[in-house]
């Protein structure tokens, strides 16, 4: 590993995290239903510009792709700034850490067989830490209530989408994937989207914000993290998902003044630990290939 290898391989973990930041300023003057159709045109837009994104897709595989369409960015990806109305983008960074957790529980449910004892624990561990951080926020009211259920709710059809998700990134790769995955979110997010400008305004840092989301979070980041798969092996490019929660947290303390309990900065740590002994399991089902796409749409 040299220096220029670890730059590569915290980058897509920094953009994933810092795309709660820019749902929030984005939500400063956009409805919600707008942010998502805005942010997966720039991504689309992005990945369009790289060969491989282009690559051609067996007709048969379409279906699937649309399927991933939905569960991996139209459902989830409209979720979150919902979700950020009620809840602080600290919170929501620090609760994504739980997302390989969730793609175990999936894997584990197609399997049909009970996991290893130590991804049990791992699981087990993982959502304690899960629990702890949404506690201060429960503490809040019902509106934090709602906003911490449709976290989980996102988080759950990306555990669905990345088992779905993983044959298909075996055979084609990520970028062939994704590419058409944004193509059919696109379709089915922009009628919300346009019915939602008349309720927004415009100021240049939501505008901005918005950009950044979709040309770094949800384009350039899927380059670099297929990238880092194909340079460093996908163990260790799985790693840069545990930068997303730390990420969140600190660009939403330091530049968007939010108060964050400790006890949720605990239940973070916890909730990456679980994470890491899941997903370390030798005979787990969790492709870690797919542990590093567990950041999409972020």
């Amino acid at each position: 590993m040299q220096p220029a290898d670890w730059v590569r391989l915290a980058l897509p973990g920094v953009i994933w995290g810092s795309s709660f930041y820019f749902i929030a300023e984005g939500l400063d003057s956009f409805e919600p239903a707008l942010i998502t159709p805005l942010r997966v045109l720039f991504g689309f837009a992005t990945l369009l510009a790289f060969p491989a994104a282009r690559a051609p897709i067996e007709r048969r595989d379409l279906g699937l792709v649309a399927i991933l369409g939905v569960v991996w960015l139209a459902v989830p990806l409209t979720l979150f700034p919902f979700a950020e109305q009620r809840v602080s983008s600290s919170v929501t960074g620090m609760l994504n850490g739980a997302t390989p957790l969730f793609v175990a529980i999936v894997a584990t449910m197609i399997a049909g067989r009970p996991p290893p004892a130590r991804q049990l624990v791992g699981l087990l561990v993982g959502f304690a830490g899960v629990v702890v951080i949404a506690l201060p926020s429960l503490d809040k009211g019902s509106s934090s209530g709602i906003g911490v259920g449709m976290i989980f709710g996102a988080l759950a059809c990306y555990g669905v989408a990345l088992n779905i998700a993983r044959p298909l990134l075996l055979k084609y790769g990520a970028l062939p994937v994704i590419c058409r995955a944004q193509a059919v979110a696109l379709v089915l997010t922009a009628p919300f989207g346009i019915a939602a400008l008349p309720a927004s305004s415009f100021s240049w840092p939501s505008a901005l914000a918005v950009v950044a989301l979709g040309v770094l979070g949800t384009g350039a980041a899927y380059v670099l993290a297929a990238t880092n798969v194909g340079r460093l092996g996908s163990t260790r490019a799985s790693v840069t998902t545990y930068l997303i929660p730390a990420v969140a947290l600190a660009l939403g303390v330091v530049l968007r003044d939010e108060e964050v309990a400790v006890l949720a900065i605990v239940g973070s740590l916890v909730a990456l630990l679980g994470a890491y002994l899941t997903n370390r399991s030798p005979r787990g089902p969790v492709d870690p290939a797919v542990t590093v796409a567990a950041a999409a749409g972020r």
